[in-house]
């Protein structure tokens, strides 16, 4: 799509009013240019594999580029979705911030059964989860193809699990098989 310098330009110019408008407490619009950065990287993502799979059948590509290409898109799609995640759950992070626990949402995070005077005994109290914890649960549904130790509660995040696991099936079967058929 374009030359190599323009898909990371789009979302670099993205970026930086993003973050300039989470610094100076413009929620709304971190809001709206977060989503623009997700849909943008989400995008990037699916064209990217679908670029790779017209290419297989063409055999331009050597065994060590579509190994490469199968673990780029392999993380990408992880860190797509545990963009989505964060996003998306219990009113995303500018919601979550304002809260003093986590109490509810799309994923039931072990810290939110436990009780908060254990919570506060282990160091944890006023546990809300950050980017690590949907990080952790992206990486889990493109591994396992499902979530580990975090059960999916709202519809919309079973939908997005299902495309995350279905994304990461094709990356890891179609592309990281055929490279290695080749080798």
């Amino acid at each position: 799509m374009g030359p190599n310098w323009f898909f990371p330009s789009i979302v670099f110019v993205l970026l930086i009013p993003n973050i300039v408008s989470h610094h100076t407490g413009r929620r709304q619009l971190n809001n709206v240019l977060g989503f623009a950065v997700d849909g943008v990287l989400t995008l990037g993502l699916i064209f990217s594999l679908g670029l790779l799979i017209a290419a297989l059948p063409t055999h331009r590509q050597s065994p060590m580029a579509l190994l490469l290409s199968a673990a780029s898109l392999w993380v990408t799609n992880i860190i797509v979705f545990a963009l989505w995640y964060w996003r998306l759950d219990a009113g995303g992070p500018n919601q979550r911030d304002k809260r003093t626990e986590h109490f509810a949402g799309a994923f039931l995070f072990p810290q939110m059964t436990m009780n908060n005077q254990f919570l506060r005994q282990i160091g944890q109290g006023g546990w809300s989860p950050n980017f690590v914890d949907y990080l952790f649960l992206s990486f889990n549904t493109s591994t396992a193809f499902s979530p580990t130790d975090v059960p999916v509660l709202a519809r919309w995040a079973k939908v997005l699990m299902m495309i995350q696991s279905l994304l990461s099936l094709l990356i890891i079967a179609l592309l990281a098989a055929r490279a290695i058929n080749i080798l």
